[in-house]
């Protein structure tokens, strides 16, 4: 049966999904597009459904994903292209999205020795920011993004869509300050390593440990007293012009190529 009133019970529960209290109440967000449905199916996503408007959605890769979904017994909806639009931030949702429960980790569930790149982030608030970070750290192959409190949502549909199907693939952890400091303190062979433009050392000339954990501070504030006082070290890039900081993803991604490109050179 093909929806078409934006009115419709259903509809206006995955509109609730566009509000951050929507999305903390059902757990749940909206994926938009192809790239971002192919990605939750082939992550192993919890799909809830996924929503379609046939007109719009004609590509032979997109049939295959219907065909798939229904095959693997999710729920499919038809919608007019307006109720479609209506759920959507994108210009062009390609005519579908899906909609996917929200898989937060937490630190205490982490066993074993934690190993590899990982980054947290503290009191991040741009989601276009955070979804890019999340891209980063697919890039690099980090272990897990850790969100502190006070962090913007990583399954607002802005992040999502920056994220380019990344928060799918890369884990996020929620933590407090004493939960990560605790963390830090359980598993010593992970060496914390501040960034600051007041560090101690080039970015560019320190040796990141095979371990480690990045933490990068607020766009406004920087990294608060007590994460810079657990760091092993502190690094800063270096900057010829007027400016004095830069977007916290652009950093992120700065220094998190870093920590790769040593581990290649180690390999």
């Amino acid at each position: 049966m093909l929806i078409t009133s934006k009115q419709n019970e259903t509809i206006k529960a995955m509109r609730s999904l566009l509000d951050s209290k929507g999305r903390a109440i059902s757990g749940l967000f909206l994926a938009e597009g192809l790239r971002a449905v192919i990605q939750a199916k082939q992550s192993s996503a919890r799909i809830e459904r996924i929503v379609y408007n046939p007109e719009v959605l004609v590509s032979n890769l997109g049939r295959q994903i219907l065909r798939e979904a229904e095959t693997a017994g999710i729920p499919l909806l038809v919608v007019s292209s307006e109720v479609l639009d209506s759920l959507a931030r994108k210009e062009k949702p390609q005519g579908i999205l899906a909609v996917v429960h929200q898989n937060w980790q937490k630190l205490s569930d982490i066993f074993e020795s934690p190993a590899g790149l990982w980054i947290s982030l503290e009191a991040i608030q741009n989601p276009g920011n955070l979804g890019t970070i999340l891209r980063i750290g697919d890039a690099v192959g980090a272990s897990g993004i850790i969100l502190l409190e006070n962090s913007t949502d990583p399954y607002d549909p802005v992040a999502v869509k920056a994220s380019m199907g990344s928060i799918f693939t890369v884990p996020i952890y929620k933590a407090t300050h004493d939960e990560l400091l605790a963390w830090l303190g359980e598993h010593s062979n992970l060496k914390a390593i501040g960034t600051s433009d007041q560090g101690a050392k080039d970015f560019s000339l320190f040796t990141y440990p095979a371990d480690c954990l990045l933490l990068m501070g607020s766009e406004r504030q920087g990294l608060s007293e007590p994460l810079i006082a657990a760091c092993s070290d502190t690094v800063a890039i270096p900057m010829a012009g007027t400016c004095d900081s830069l977007n916290i993803a652009v950093a992120t991604g700065i220094i998190a190529y870093q920590t790769y490109l040593q581990k290649r050179a180690r390999a």
